[in-house]
């Protein structure tokens, strides 16, 4: 947990227990339904919660603001994105139901009052919002095709609507063709653990070409 004040050291009393809290219910979910690799738990704090929190680094989500979480699995980047920005809207799905039950279990638990959930494909959300988040569900051009219907054309926040998505390792042949409508950001300069070595955030428009 110190790792999240250590480069947020404006949150509330109340973000700061929600992301205490995080730790003893992910422990007790995954030894139920593994949704963290049993070997990276002991990470969460690190390679989960402030990974997710990365996005949080190039935008401040403004209050009405509305975010889908899409393949959230156990509700990464959505609830830590959700403690973060309690006045921003969002939406978790994911394919998988057991994983979506750990999301909303853990949500309900400590109290967010901004996060639904949907076990659904996305394909089958038909809803519009303001941003896509996701950490690396899909090649970039893959996510942008199937994505790009949920992007309202009303913008309210000082980065255009987009799909924001956490990456790993090398980007350049992924966003080869799309270098027109996407801008990297490295996390290492945000973040000074090795972790954060190769890790980006991925902010790519509705249109492709």
């Amino acid at each position: 947990m110190e790792i999240i004040k250590k480069y947020f050291q404006n949150i509330t009393e109340v973000q700061a227990e929600q992301f205490t809290q995080l730790e003893p219910l992910y422990n007790d979910w995954n030894s139920k339904i593994n949704v963290i690799s049993r070997k990276d738990i002991q990470n969460l704090y690190e390679h989960h919660v402030l990974h997710s929190l990365g996005i949080a680094k190039i935008i401040n989500f403004k209050p009405g603001t509305r975010v889908l979480d899409l393949g959230t699995g156990g509700g990464f980047p959505g609830i830590p994105l959700a403690i973060m920005f309690p006045e921003t809207d969002f939406h978790l799905v994911d394919s998988i139901g057991k994983k979506v039950r750990v999301a909303n279990e853990v949500s309900n638990a400590i109290g967010l009052k901004n996060t639904t959930f949907s076990h659904s494909r996305v394909e089958d959300i038909k809803d519009k919002y303001d941003f896509v988040v996701t950490r690396a569900v899909m090649p970039m051009i893959d996510l942008v095709k199937v994505a790009r219907k949920n992007l309202s054309k009303e913008m309210h926040n000082g980065l255009p609507n987009g799909i924001i998505a956490l990456k790993g390792g090398e980007l350049n042949n992924e966003i080869a063709t799309m270098r027109n409508i996407c801008t990297v950001w490295e996390l290492s300069d945000y973040f000074e653990e090795e972790y954060f070595t190769t890790k980006k955030v991925v902010l790519c428009g509705p249109k492709i070409g």
